[in-house]
């Protein structure tokens, strides 16, 4: 391998891309890192650790509130979004510099700038130097959507630029219904921004249970956000300091912003991979195969560039096994199958393994055992909000195939029901397990009665 400047050379220092250079460099890879804008990627600069913040600030609105069930006055409470953002950059670039410091301490060179491919194993710098490596990894991510069709389309922000809004508007139409929409959704509502959710679907969270997407729907209502279904945008045009928002059945919404949170889309445009041999798919992803490995032998990719399942998590392991695979001698592939994942919503959801619609598409049988519930909490808060706990059984095997929740810390209970349900649990195995009282998550091992609706 001693022919090319490099052993491997990596673009983009996101989560995947910075984990396979520090561990391809701890495997005695010589490795450079090339990154043309901050080290840590979506992520940590401008996704789920700025959001989860964002998510953080905006739920005090309604702790204030509930403090007063339990003896708490709150007078003279007040919310300054310079503060936030302020304190909010300043994590961001201490994770920014423990980023570089982690992958340099490896012994990866880090690249600050924008790379193309020119070859299978020639990479071209923004500076016009050419390096070569023997392998190339690609870890560029991805980038949210706008249609560009849509007149008026430049009028409207994305999550990248809500986080640095110079001030909140009074009122926000967001676009979509995923992910980043419904987390936005509450993050601005919470902040004291009148919310409106515009999304073409159905119903919110396409992919999710139909139960936890139904409550979750009737959870946002009740805190005010306004979600419109079966809508979408037809025209944007500036209207004095905002904008007007002119629906497809005609209705009209003026607000201050107008956001988009309809996808994402892979950053594969420009890199040169189509000169380098690299097949896309129809959506512009990087095609691999279980490793990670593209249609041209020594170039892979990892993370939202693949389009696979984008979550940090997945594009950090595959970041991990690509390393191993490669330059440690022990080939690994990930298995997308079964992942944990959380949405920050309000309330939160969690969520592991199959859905009900999923599991009645691939078992004979299926037994369901659900619980909606008011929180302890709001005994003496007096809100209307409620608990959704819902276990997918085999009816056959007895093993548990999914489970769902809304509701407070319901992420964190995703995490560990994950390590159960990878396991293979069984619901009587679940039934075994002693109960920690008085806590919600002891509905999941007291759950007896199955579903008959």
């Amino acid at each position: 391998m001693t022919q090319y400047d490099y052993d491997l050379f990596v673009i983009g220092a996101g989560s995947g891309g910075v984990r396979a250079g520090r561990i391809a460099a701890k495997h005695g890879a010589r490795v450079a890192v090339a990154e043309e804008y901050r080290v840590g990627g979506t992520c940590v600069i401008r996704g789920c650790v700025p959001k989860k913040l964002f998510v953080y600030a905006s739920k005090f609105a309604e702790e204030f509130e509930d403090a007063v069930g339990f003896g708490w006055t709150t007078q003279k409470v007040s919310f300054d979004w310079w503060t936030l953002l302020e304190n909010k950059n300043k994590e961001i670039d201490r994770l920014n510099k423990a980023y570089i410091r982690n992958l340099e301490a490896s012994g990866a060179e880090l690249i600050l700038e924008r790379a193309t491919l020119l070859d299978a194993h020639t990479v071209e710098l923004a500076s016009g130097r050419k390096v070569t490596a023997n392998y190339i990894l690609v870890a560029t991510g991805a980038t949210p959507f706008v249609p560009r069709h849509l007149p008026g389309h430049e009028l409207a922000i994305t999550s990248n630029e809500a986080f640095e809004l110079e001030s909140l508007p009074r009122r926000i139409v967001i676009v979509g219904g995923g992910y980043i929409a419904v987390e936005f959704a509450g993050i601005f509502n919470g902040l004291g921004v009148e919310t409106i959710l515009v999304y073409r679907g159905e119903q919110i969270l396409r992919g999710f249970d139909d139960d936890l997407r139904n409550h979750l729907a009737a959870e946002m209502v009740k805190k005010g956000i306004e979600i419109r279904t079966k809508s979408d945008v037809a025209m944007i045009e500036r209207s004095g300091d905002g904008v007007r928002v002119t629906l497809e059945d005609g209705s009209r919404i003026g607000a201050g912003q107008v956001m988009f949170a309809t996808g994402r889309v892979p950053n594969t445009h420009g890199l040169g991979l189509e000169a380098a041999g690299v097949h896309l798919t129809p959506h512009g992803a990087v095609q691999v195969d279980a490793y990670s490995k593209s249609s041209q032998e020594n170039i892979y990719a990892v993370g939202d560039v693949t389009n696979r399942v984008n979550l940090t998590p997945v594009a950090i392991r595959e970041g991990h096994a690509f390393a191993d695979t490669v330059f440690g001698k022990a080939p690994r592939a990930v298995d997308h199958s079964l992942v944990p994942t959380a949405v920050f919503s309000q309330p939160e959801l969690g969520t592991v393994g199959l859905t009900e619609a999923q599991a009645r598409e691939r078992h004979q049988k299926v037994d369901i055992y659900k619980t909606s519930f008011r929180p302890m909490k709001h005994t003496l808060s007096g809100r209307d909000e409620r608990m959704l706990m819902k276990l997918i059984v085999d009816g056959g095997t007895d093993k548990v195939l999914g489970c769902h929740i809304a509701g407070p810390d319901a992420g964190e209970m995703a995490q560990l029901l994950g390590i159960a349900i990878t396991c293979g649990a069984t619901k009587a195995q679940f039934d075994a397990t002693l109960a920690v009282h008085p806590t919600a998550s002891e509905e999941l091992v007291t759950l007896r009665d199955k579903w008959k609706g």
